[in-house]
């Protein structure tokens, strides 16, 4: 447990200091296949660690790609396998022309992608006092 707590007061610092958005493991982690009627219990249980399973791999992964955008977003030189999705965006690795100015780009877009999920979570808010 300690470790766990560890990495996400990791995650918050990142967070704070960097303003890279949190992300969040209900998106992540979903466990819907159990409404499934014809699924015996055992399909059930078997769809409950694979979407734990599946779902921690791809909330970890985005943490990670988000970091890696703003620290360091070169690609490597060798081709990788299971790039996550960022990855394809990132600078050739080598390119060296106007890196500073690109790096500040890709922050940039990790602050903008914030707040525009910023801005949707209000305007969710505000449309659903407005229905009340």
């Amino acid at each position: 447990m300690g470790n766990q707590r560890g990495f996400f007061n990791l995650a918050a610092f990142a967070k704070v200091f960097y303003g890279i958005k949190k992300v969040r493991r209900t998106d992540y982690v979903i466990y819907d296949r159990q409404q499934l009627q014809y699924l015996n219990f055992i399909e059930k249980f078997h769809c409950t660690y694979c979407a734990y399973g599946t779902g921690m791999i791809a909330y970890i992964s985005e943490i990670v790609a988000r970091t890696e955008q703003y620290f360091c977003p070169i690609k490597h030189a060798r081709k990788i396998l299971g790039a996550h999705s960022r990855y394809s965006h990132f600078i050739e690795y080598g390119d060296a022309e106007n890196y500073q100015e690109r790096l500040e780009q890709y922050r940039r877009a990790l602050n903008k992608e914030r707040a525009l999920i910023k801005e949707n979570e209000d305007i969710s808010k505000i449309t659903s006092i407005k229905r009340k």
